[in-house]
């Protein structure tokens, strides 16, 4: 499990390396991220370490969201005075989403229909 965290951690910090040095618009843990799927990718499965480090992280996932509520509940005012705004975008990037994976699931249905 130690092995496993230690491969997490160091995910994390080449991509924060990776998007500190080439100043990207993408946040740095989600380039940490890319880097640990190319990795399982080309590795083929989940090391037992790594599965062991991420479900004992994932157990914990509810506490995460604790800041969230507290930095709702701290700019409530500025919330409330643009919340048709913050509704509107909601609903509208719900709608694409839903639509780019509706396209992207026939497009990869419709594949898979012509190779068989």
């Amino acid at each position: 499990m130690l092995i496993g965290l230690l491969v997490l951690l160091a995910c994390q910090l080449l991509g924060e390396l990776i998007g500190r040095a080439l100043a990207l618009p993408v946040p740095s843990p989600v380039l940490g991220m890319l880097l640990l799927l190319i990795a399982l990718i080309f590795y083929g499965k989940v090391p037992d370490g790594v599965r062991q480090a991420s479900e004992g992280i994932l157990s914990y996932l509810a506490l995460l969201f604790v800041p969230a509520g507290v930095g709702l509940m701290v700019h409530y005012p500025l919330i409330a005075a643009d919340w048709w705004v913050i509704a509107i975008a909601l609903v509208v990037s719900t709608g694409i989403t839903l639509a780019v994976t509706a396209w992207v699931l026939n497009k990869l249905h419709q594949g898979g229909a012509n190779h068989e």
